[in-house]
């Protein structure tokens, strides 16, 4: 029993930096950008700024991925506390709102770049620490690219619904806009009552993640061969 309890620690342990780092410095990512580009909201709130303190939600960033770990859920999942940003103080609001949205999943992106950059370091560690360090970058790899690839799915009010809304056409953005009032309904339908649905008939079929996984694994393989470990 006590060697499960070291061994749940020792594995739960290596999923806090990665989680903190991901979802807090996503957030960060969107206040940096719209503060460059002229609204000082998410500045004067202190939000622009990569401590991840900053930006922890007590429910998103602390008690639902340590309830997915508790629970061994096979991904953890959170968010941050949202940065506020004014896009009337921007000067193209359309335009900057999808460059600020889209810096989220960029930031996410490159994490998830540095810890495949890291694992080239890990020999050189010795192997308790090794093994440690190595599962905090695999962890970190997989929990920023299902934030990147999650969060670019084209439903407001997620990311990749925001830049969607700046790219589109006026005729298709304003309907896509109109969305976001629902878009959290959309999201927890799909995660979990669909899902859930499926599970009474003996299927394991979950819509956002036949959607999200294959692009998960395709940035993966890219990532791997531009980090230099496949070729």
């Amino acid at each position: 029993m006590s060697g499960d309890i070291v061994g749940f620690i020792f594995e739960a342990s290596a999923w806090v930096l990665p989680v903190l780092l991901a979802i807090t410095l996503h957030e960060a990512a969107h206040g940096w950008v719209a503060w460059k580009l002229g609204d000082d909201t998410a500045l004067r709130q202190g939000r622009v700024s990569f401590n991840p303190l900053r930006h922890v939600d007590p429910v998103g960033t602390i008690l639902i991925p340590g309830m997915l770990l508790l629970l061994r859920a096979p991904f953890l999942f959170g968010w941050a506390k949202p940065v506020p940003v004014n896009f009337w103080n921007l000067p193209s609001p359309r335009r900057d709102m999808a460059v600020v949205a889209i810096a989220g999943p960029l930031v996410n992106l490159g994490q998830a770049y540095a810890a495949m950059l890291l694992f080239h370091l890990v020999p050189y560690f010795s192997e308790t620490l090794g093994t440690w360090i190595a599962m905090n970058l695999q962890n970190a790899i997989l929990i920023n690219l299902i934030l990147c690839v999650f969060n670019m799915i084209p439903l407001p009010p997620l990311d990749g619904g925001r830049v969607a809304v700046g790219w589109l056409p006026l005729v298709l953005a304003r309907p896509l806009a109109r969305l976001e009032r629902y878009g959290m309904v959309i999201l927890l339908i799909l995660l979990l009552v669909v899902p859930f649905a499926a599970s009474q008939f003996g299927s394991a079929w979950n819509p956002l993640f036949e959607l999200i996984m294959p692009i998960i694994a395709g940035l993966r393989d890219i990532l791997l061969v531009l980090s230099g470990h496949s070729g």
